[in-house]
């Protein structure tokens, strides 16, 4: 007859093997609990449009370290900013909030109390993390409170992009920043986790000097037998179909100075993507540094712009307003933890730039406020996309300028809706662009999209009001 093993014993191996289960859960809980908390480097350029990096599919660009971080993570393909313009947009970033809410842009008042403490460096470093900031900030704020934002705070702001050293030479800006950036990962503990916020001032061009763009001079040689495409809606009938206070905007102004000319246009262009290739070599630097100091594997890398920029699209150059080139803006996030099926690939989804502050604390494991108006891109990166994700955003712009015209609107997956709220009588644009990529064809007045149009009219309402009243003003 077959052996039978006692019933005791069978009850005592069963609890046994439940007992290492639970032990083994519990072990696996306290790991995770206990694992170093990522590293956060946060990368921004200044006026890089979408498109100009290799990655995006732009076959002269030569940006071999946004490439890599590419193939290494994530990019979004369709990320945007609210406001087009450095000032709010900046602000955008650091706070998670539309600048309806935060209220700051140029010549408004400095950041108001309550968005300084839900700001991501105010809130990681309550959460234990050394801040660290480096290059143009941009944002108003009072006496005080960069320090209490950040353990490091270096508002790196050239008049010019040559600086001059304490032996008598010259070093570019950008190459500056990458001085100052590695001498931050030096000062850091191993045992405490950093946040550092790189805020490069390239490509912006240096508006007040007739040559505009200024690179390091390691990239004198770069893009000197390239031949830059003209825009296609560079054209003056292009320029001439827009609304007259376009053609006297700003954009207009600033276009004259830089790309009215054949053979001015390739110099300018030359120059700006001279600039953004001296970001790129800087980028690769701190790579490479991050390895050296065994901090790679447990770094979270984060790229954007703060905005667009027109390079002679509709006749305008910078940015300000809500067409694709001006709104559009590159993003990379490099998570080296994320599972190798999710590294090199890229997302449809709407990102913004008011869902870096949040991602930076879900990566921290840190709760965002609840008047966090962006959202965390974590769950996209590890292609768990919740599927309320956003099908729309507001864009506005409410800069007091005399020659930026203010204006307010939605872009959708397939349209953007424009309105010049300051404008007697109003004028307002719609573009499919699914059919009109240029945006060219201005759709109000066709009886086909009357519907599509009193939608976005009424969609524009509901997210100007909800942003306005999101966070008023303590008393």
């Amino acid at each position: 007859m077959p052996r039978t093993t006692p019933q005791y014993l069978r009850v005592a191996r069963g609890l046994s093997l439940a007992w290492m289960v639970t032990i083994a859960l519990a072990n696996a809980t306290s790991a995770q609990q206990t694992s170093p908390r990522p590293n956060i480097l946060l990368l921004v350029t200044d006026d890089q449009r979408w498109d100009a990096m290799g990655c995006a599919g732009n076959t002269l660009a030569r940006t071999p370290h946004l490439d890599a971080l590419a193939r290494d993570g994530v990019r979004f393909r369709n990320a945007f900013v609210t406001t087009s313009i450095c000032a709010a947009s900046r602000a955008s970033i650091l706070t998670g909030l539309y600048e309806r809410t935060h209220r700051s842009t140029f010549g408004t008042p400095p950041l108001r109390e309550e968005c300084v403490v839900q700001s991501y460096p105010v809130q990681l470093r309550n959460a234990g993390y050394r801040t660290g900031f480096l290059g143009k900030f941009g944002v108003g704020t009072t006496k005080g409170d960069p320090a209490r934002m950040f353990d490091s705070f270096a508002p790196l702001g050239p008049g010019t992009y040559w600086q001059k050293q304490p032996d008598g030479s010259q070093r570019h800006f950008t190459d500056i920043m990458g001085d100052r950036a590695v001498s931050f990962l030096a000062s850091c503990k191993p045992e405490q986790p950093w946040c550092l916020s790189i805020s490069f001032n390239a490509p912006h061009a240096v508006d007040g000097d007739p040559q505009q763009y200024f690179w390091p001079k390691s990239m004198d040689t770069w893009y000197a037998d390239t031949v830059f495409p003209v825009p296609k809606t560079m054209a003056a009938e292009y320029f001439t179909a827009q609304m007259p206070f376009l053609q006297t905007s700003e954009s207009r102004t600033r276009f004259l100075w830089r790309f009215d000319e054949p053979e001015k246009y390739q110099t300018m262009v030359r120059g700006y993507y001279r600039m953004i290739s001296g970001v790129d070599a800087v980028i690769g630097r701190l790579r490479k540094e991050l390895q050296t100091r065994g901090l790679a594997d447990n770094t979270v890398i984060l790229f954007c712009s703060d905005n667009g920029y027109f390079l002679g699209e509709r006749g305008f150059a910078d940015k300000w307003y809500a067409y694709e080139p001006s709104v559009r803006i590159p993003m990379i996030l490099a998570d080296p933890r994320l599972p190798e099926v999710r590294k090199g690939t890229t997302c449809d989804l709407m990102a913004l730039n008011v869902d870096l502050a949040p991602t930076m604390l879900d990566l921290a494991g840190v709760p965002a406020p609840t008047q966090y108006q962006g959202h965390s891109l974590m769950p996209l990166a590890r292609g768990r996309a919740p599927i309320d994700w956003r099908t729309d955003f507001f864009y506005e712009h409410l800069f007091n300028h005399k020659t930026i015209p203010k204006s307010e609107g939605v872009r959708t997956e397939r349209f953007t809706y424009l309105r010049w709220f300051e404008s007697d009588p109003l004028r307002e644009e719609l573009y499919d662009h699914q059919a009109d990529f240029d945006e060219v064809q201005n759709l109000c007045s066709d009886p086909a999209y009357a519907e599509v149009l009193a939608r976005l009219r009424q969609r524009t309402d509901e997210l100007r009001d909800q942003y306005a009243a999101a966070m008023p003003a303590s008393k």
